[in-house]
């Protein structure tokens, strides 16, 4: 039976230094593998994995989708993309924020759960905010273990106090005694798994699904509809009057079923124009900074920049065709309903961002 081989972890400010003096107490060979998470901005030059392999024996890469989960190797996750893990895999993500972060670290917490329950070690760095403290629930919940950096040893203690109050923890140690700490850990046979606890996240899904085919239906009579108010934002409650459907806002905002239909084409073509002038703003600039890159003669970065102008093009000519083709206007009166576009083209893997920490 495996040991407690899957090792997540989580930091934000001041975590490269804490990140680093980790990795450096860790021995050669470790039967272990690691999942980095470290908050960085959508837009950071990352080069945390050049800076662990340098700092420790153990070899350290932005994690890759769909690459095989090996041990003695450190998986980071790149800038802007969640990290998650599946049995066997490691796979990136797009999704949306949370807490605010992409990567977040409860993202990968809970999949490390779900995926390798008894297995997984939890280990929650200096950091503000919340972020790791449900993803080390998850963790405990499937039978793995806690670790948490001493909050008065942290840079930051905000979230290692918060995944102590929140989560609890099995072992709460300063820094310097981590790393020998799951030298111990990993070689501890895991209890078997019992029956698995998923995050209360993960029964959203299904529930969100539910409501819109409600909605889609016409169940939704004299209940929150799944809409909001064009005016203000606010939710809207469905009124149904014998052959009349008709939503009000909380603030007291009313629209028939028709009316509120041509608002929503309104704000729909408004969004998709601005977005067709934010690619196109985003490719113009990429381009002006590709230039000056390379008359630095930086020619990694500004091949980095003229491949983001040349993926924010493509979206921007999508999305105006949508706009523009025959009938496929979203002004007033219309419908909102679009034919079929060519199919976009496939995204561009840009290669990993070379820059700072």
């Amino acid at each position: 039976m495996p040991g407690r081989d899957v090792i997540v972890i989580g930091a934000s400010f001041g975590g490269v230094r804490a990140l680093m003096d980790l990795v450096h107490g860790l021995p050669p060979g470790l039967p272990a593998a690691l999942f980095v998470v470290c908050h960085f901005p959508a837009d950071a030059f990352s080069r945390l994995p050049e800076i662990l392999s340098g700092r420790g024996p153990l070899l350290a890469a932005h994690a890759q989708d769909g690459e095989p989960v090996l041990p003695g190797r450190i998986y980071v996750a790149p800038p802007d993309y969640h990290m998650l893990l599946a049995p066997g895999a490691v796979r990136l993500s797009h999704g949306p924020r949370e807490n605010g972060h992409r990567p977040a670290i409860d993202p990968l917490f809970r999949t490390a759960a779900r995926a390798y329950g008894p297995r997984v070690i939890g280990v929650v760095l200096t950091g503000a905010r919340r972020d790791g403290a449900a993803g080390l629930m998850a963790v405990r919940a499937d039978g793995g273990l806690a670790v948490v950096q001493s909050p008065d040893d942290a840079l930051m203690a905000e979230m290692p106090e918060a995944a102590c109050s929140l989560a609890g923890a099995d072992h709460v140690a300063p820094l310097a005694e981590i790393p020998s700490l799951l030298v111990r850990l990993v070689r501890e046979a895991p209890p078997q798994r019992g029956a698995s606890m998923a995050d209360p996240l993960e029964n959203m899904p299904p529930r969100i699904e539910r409501d819109m085919a409600e909605q889609q239906e016409g169940q939704k009579g004299g209940q929150l509809s799944v809409y909001t108010c064009p005016e203000c934002g606010g939710s809207m409650w469905q009124v149904d009057d014998r052959e009349l459907t008709r939503f009000r806002c909380h603030t007291g905002h009313v629209y028939y079923g028709e009316g509120l239909l041509e608002e929503q084409s309104e704000i729909l073509e408004a969004a998709l124009w601005t977005a067709v002038r934010a690619f196109r703003e985003k490719a113009i600039l990429a381009e002006q900074l590709a230039v000056k890159e390379r008359g630095r003669g930086r020619k990694e970065v500004a091949t980095r920049f003229e491949e983001e102008a040349t993926v924010a093009r493509r979206h921007a000519a999508v999305i105006q065709r949508l706009l523009m083709g025959p009938g496929e206007g979203l002004g007033p009166g219309r419908t909102g309903a679009v034919e079929p576009v060519d199919a976009p083209p496939a995204p561009v893997d840009l290669p990993p961002r070379p820059g700072r920490a």
